[in-house]
């Protein structure tokens, strides 16, 4: 355990470890609720740097962790097998140097290799539009509805809710009204008057 830390705290794995202690202390801060959540976001000003490399696709943060920790990893493999070759002085150094920029070369592709299949995790989701209310459950939040005058309050598949434009056929409104607390089913839209057509779900 000792040989371990020695490696660690040595030219050249010493500058990734450093690096490596503020990744794990970035993410604690996260975990414990003390870091903005909007860093997790895929959209960052480095973007195009990241698709440059092709590391696009996952937030920074998260790339930037993995390929810290893997140029550390790397470093501190290969600073292990130079060890073995006990050289010192300045090609002690210069192996060192070496390992340095094979270690940072490698860790980019070796971060590619994780980061691809960790993207379909942060597909941005479709904004919703309001074709897709058509078909969900809404509860009226009015007197009545007719077919000039109604409001309802329709929650989303994503638990947040919109008070709508809602209007009944007067066929519908004369056998089964819609009252406040009612709940109705969204069933078309009106592109012209910006309006959703509901009925009584007990009517559908």
């Amino acid at each position: 355990m000792g040989e371990f830390f020695a490696a660690t705290l040595t030219f050249p794995t010493v500058l990734f470890s450093f690096a490596l202690l503020v990744v794990v202390a970035f993410w604690v801060v996260v975990l414990a609720g003390g870091a903005d959540m909007d860093l997790l976001d895929t959209d960052t000003p480095d973007s195009a740097i990241h698709d440059r490399w092709g590391l696009g696709g996952v937030p920074a943060t998260i790339t930037v962790s993995i390929l810290i920790a893997l140029a550390w990893f790397l470093c501190l493999a290969g600073s292990t097998v130079t060890g073995m070759l006990n050289l010192g002085g300045v090609a002690g150094f210069l192996a060192g140097l070496g390992v340095l920029g094979v270690a940072a070369a490698a860790a980019v592709p070796a971060t590619r290799a994780v980061v691809i299949p960790l993207r379909r995790t942060f597909v941005p989701a479709a904004p919703l539009t309001r074709a897709d209310y058509v078909g969900r459950v809404c509860v009226i939040r009015t007197g009545r509805v007719g077919p000039e005058f109604g409001q309802a309050e329709l929650t989303s598949a994503d638990g947040s809710s919109a008070i709508i434009q809602v209007r009944q056929t007067f066929e519908h409104a004369a056998e089964m009204p819609l009252t406040q607390g009612v709940s109705a089913v969204v069933y078309d839209y009106d592109h012209a008057a910006e309006t959703f057509w509901v009925a009584p779900v007990e009517g559908i």
